[in-house]
């Protein structure tokens, strides 16, 4: 059943948004064998379709919530089992060492960040982040005094671990526990609290979808997941951030941006988020959540790393300074170019210690244009489109555009595919092309001279991942701009929510466009949109 239309000529739905998956009817919820065509050929392994007259949402052990979260274990168990071979150990001529003999991180394409950082970082020597210092040798033959180089959340998150193992390794001397390598116990350990990060993230994916809890599996049984899980420490910020979206989708736009300022002190990205809810609130005119959000973001953020920046200023910069100086990741499209080519890179030949200052501000400059260009989407698109997506298109340009993409950045784009366009055949097919760009990727760190595989291979490689990303991206502005492609809006079983606007959207949610303060940013983007050509059709925007 319908209700009346709103300002913006969209009809809402007639009973009250809730995320509590037991309110909802049996006809209330999606049954993915009957939407989804690539989901119903899948489900012949184990019978076929949902019975026309079987009744969803009934069970009392095997809950969606519960199948999910036990695909998201197995997932997660996998992932541990693919870095278990970078774990091996043998008698060395100081007794037990870690066994990365001839490049084994890379043969077995078991590489971890995690296992070179406990040492690197003077974690296995009780060294505190951001006051203890080293001194490193460049290749000129300079030195640089070095401190940790992660986000203070990051940073202290490995401390914390750290003394965990030696917790652990003291109760494994007192008879009281296992034993092993103390690299190793960090690893697990840090292992165990990534784990339960992204089992919080495909909670919350839940919790987002009540009416469709098997979009979560997409989430639960990535293949990114099973790579890239415990690669390094992204989890930690990727439950941040769809956790504060399910703040925002509850109306709690404080706490929400409390999450998202947490978040963001493990890594930016989270922040990025206030991006799509600014252009979001201002065309519904929400602008008040919008402000509370973003106010409590910065506030706790800034809380977070303030006693760090007081206490230990040169440890603290040294984050910043690090990704000032550092040039083109192999992942980004910069060095793909640079490599297919023989380009020499906007900077030349940079000397040790020094800022690659025009590749920095290409990239700024480039993230800056597709936010511009994703402001002019939210703008004359026929209807508001929904938070997930276009914070979706927004992580999308900032991993294009930027210098780095480390392999576990991919994890970041995951649960919000999954809430901006939940098609399993697209969402699997640029999964698993990602995830297998891991083994070119090792290969080519290997290199040549060691049985590796030549550069261009881990280019294409490359490309074609991107070209992935490009694919759905392109998917999910066409369903912003074209609504009836929309999985969430007009999904093919018509009894649900039939008129759902945007369950992440909180206070966006069946809100009005408010006409004429959008008619005002229209007339603010005019000047680019005759710089770069008027896109075609109408705008939806009363004149």
């Amino acid at each position: 059943m319908t209700g009346a239309p709103t300002r913006s000529g969209v009809p809402t739905s007639g009973r009250a948004r809730t995320h509590d998956p037991a309110s909802l009817g049996p006809d209330q919820r999606v049954r993915p064998t009957h939407e989804d065509p690539f989901v119903a050929s899948l489900s012949a392994v184990v019978g076929g379709p949902l019975g026309e007259h079987a009744v969803a949402g009934r069970a009392r052990h095997f809950t969606p919530l519960r199948v999910v979260m036990l695909l998201a274990i197995v997932t997660l168990a996998l992932a541990w089992f693919a870095k278990a071979p970078c774990l091996q150990q043998y008698p060395g001529e100081n007794g037990l060492e870690l066994d990365w003999r001839d490049g084994r991180q890379y043969v077995a394409m078991c590489y971890s960040d995690t296992v070179p950082l406990y040492t690197a970082e003077r974690l296995d020597v009780g060294g505190i982040p951001y006051v203890t210092s080293w001194v490193d040798r460049r290749d000129d033959g300079s030195e640089q005094v070095r401190y940790m180089e992660y986000p203070v959340l990051t940073g202290f998150f490995q401390w914390a671990n750290a003394r965990l193992a030696d917790v652990w390794l003291a109760g494994a001397d007192a008879g009281l526990l296992p034993g092993g390598l103390a690299v190793v116990v960090y690893f697990d350990l840090s292992a165990f609290w990534l784990a339960l990060a992204w089992l919080v993230t495909v909670w919350a994916v839940v919790r987002l979808r009540p009416g469709r809890p098997w979009d979560a599996a997409l989430a639960a049984v990535s293949p990114l997941v099973a790579v890239h899980a415990f690669t390094n420490f992204d989890t930690l910020a990727v439950a941040a951030a769809t956790l504060g979206m399910l703040a925002w989708a509850r109306r709690r736009p404080v706490l929400a941006g409390v999450i998202l300022g947490v978040g963001a002190a493990a890594k930016l990205y989270p922040l990025f988020l206030l991006y799509p809810l600014l252009l979001l609130c201002l065309r519904a005119g929400r602008m008040r959540a919008w402000a509370q959000a973003t106010a409590a973001g910065v506030l706790a953020v800034g809380l977070v790393n303030l006693p760090v920046a007081l206490a230990a200023p040169a440890g603290w910069w040294e984050f910043f300074r690090l990704n000032g100086q550092r040039g083109a990741d192999p992942d980004s499209l910069y060095n793909v170019v640079s490599g297919l080519t023989g380009w020499s890179g906007f900077d030349g030949q940079l000397a040790p210690g020094q800022d690659p200052t025009v590749l920095n501000a290409v990239s700024a400059v480039l993230f800056a244009v597709c936010c511009l260009a994703i402001a002019v989407l939210v703008v004359r698109a026929r209807r508001r489109p929904r938070f997930a997506a276009i914070a979706f298109l927004v992580i999308v340009a900032f991993l294009l555009t930027n210098k780095v993409w480390s392999p576990q950045y991919s994890l970041w784009l995951v649960p919000l595919a999954v809430l901006a366009y939940p098609r399993w055949r697209p969402l699997l097919a640029w999964m698993v092309l990602d995830a297998l760009v891991w083994a070119p990727r090792m290969y080519y760190y290997l290199g040549t001279d060691a049985k590796g595989l030549p550069a261009p291979w881990f280019y294409g490689s490359v490309l074609v991942r991107d070209l992935a990303v490009l694919i759905l991206a392109a998917l999910v502005v066409r369903s912003v701009l074209h609504p009836e492609h929309d999985p969430i809006r007009t999904p093919r079983d018509p009894s649900f929510s039939r008129g759902l606007d945007d369950p992440d959207g909180g206070v966006l949610d069946d809100g009005p466009d408010d006409a004429r303060r959008l008619a005002r940013v229209d007339a603010l983007l005019d000047p680019m949109m005759r710089l770069f050509g008027r896109a075609r059709g109408g705008t939806g925007v009363p004149r």
